[in-house]
């Protein structure tokens, strides 16, 4: 289960929170709330590793200015009081400089600098569909990804079936989220990498 604290923090008290805490401990902030994030399961990192490897191979091949973070760089919503670490994050290198907490804080929070978020579902799966789906969304970061390999979503969510899915999120032109579901051998449909050609059981198989 998630542990939270009974105490509202804000960006900076969060922070100095994590500089007191063991490594291998993960803690996100929110809504003024730091929460222990759950031990991932080995599929989960399999999944990570895999499509963060896919990913940062394709940046090479197109020579883009991007790069994956290692889990170690904060993503801070318009609210003082979230931080998020994506399972892949995709950076835009250029903007960096841009970035007032880069340097001292390695946190982004401007859109320009955040191409591609993803996020593997966990056992805190509302997290991933609801919070950060709408804190992404009103930041404008172009493109998200949800990957459902269980799944733990609910029906409601995914379906009746409950098959793993792969949710992909791009803003439209009203900055709103608009989705595309992929399962099985559907080709995943990336703004960001359009020429990208993976299937969902690719991802969901952790294998070529």
């Amino acid at each position: 289960m998630t542990q939270s604290f009974q105490e509202v923090f804000t960006y900076d008290d969060f922070l100095d929170f994590l500089a007191t805490q063991p490594e291998n401990i993960r803690y996100e902030l929110h809504d003024g709330d730091i929460v222990e994030i759950p031990q991932p399961l080995g599929k989960h990192e399999q999944i990570v590793m895999f499509l963060a490897r896919m990913l940062l191979l394709k940046t090479i091949e197109l020579k883009l200015d991007y790069d994956i973070s290692s889990k170690n760089v904060l993503v801070k919503p318009q609210s003082q009081k979230s931080g998020y670490y994506p399972d892949i994050l995709l950076l835009n290198l250029t903007n960096l400089e841009n970035e007032p907490l880069w340097k001292k804080q390695s946190t982004v929070s401007q859109p320009a600098s955040i191409p591609l978020a993803i996020e593997v579902v966990s056992t805190n799966w509302r997290d991933d569909y609801y919070k950060k789906l709408a804190d992404y969304e009103e930041m404008g970061i172009p493109e998200y990804w949800i990957i459902d390999y269980v799944p733990f979503g609910s029906k409601m969510l995914i379906g009746e079936l409950k098959q793993p899915i792969i949710i992909v999120y791009t803003l439209n032109d009203d900055r709103e989220y608009q989705s595309k579901q992929f399962r099985g051998e559907d080709r995943i449909e990336s703004p960001t990498f359009p020429d990208l050609d993976i299937t969902a059981e690719q991802i969901f198989s952790a294998r070529y």
